[in-house]
């Protein structure tokens, strides 16, 4: 029981990190659309140069959106979830463990 407090608080831990290395991030990818989308030419005789522009931003956009939607918490009530069924795995493979008796090894002559 100990030692599942202990990962619990070592997970709270780390999500802290995770966050401030998120928001280091959406930073980062919203400096580099602040500075890229002046440079980028979308005139209809760029060709594949405002092709590439495009794609480039629409990636670009997707970072912004996933680091937002982890740093809101958007999908925390499913993170709640999935670490209940962690846990209730942890539990299950603990209690297999100890109740798991290993068979003596068979003697050959």
């Amino acid at each position: 029981m100990m030692k599942t407090m202990r990962t619990l608080q070592l997970i709270k831990k780390e999500k802290k990190r995770t966050k401030w290395k998120h928001a280091i991030y959406l930073i980062l990818a919203l400096g580099m659309l602040v500075y890229a989308l002046p440079l980028i030419s979308f005139g209809p005789g760029a060709g594949w140069i405002s092709i590439f522009g495009i794609v480039w931003a629409a990636f670009a956009f997707m970072v912004v959106g996933a680091h937002l939607h982890f740093l809101l918490g958007v999908n925390e009530e499913k993170q709640r979830s999935l670490e209940a069924v962690r846990r209730a795995k942890l539990r299950e493979w603990q209690n297999r463990l100890q109740k798991k008796e290993w068979p003596a090894e068979s003697k050959q002559g």
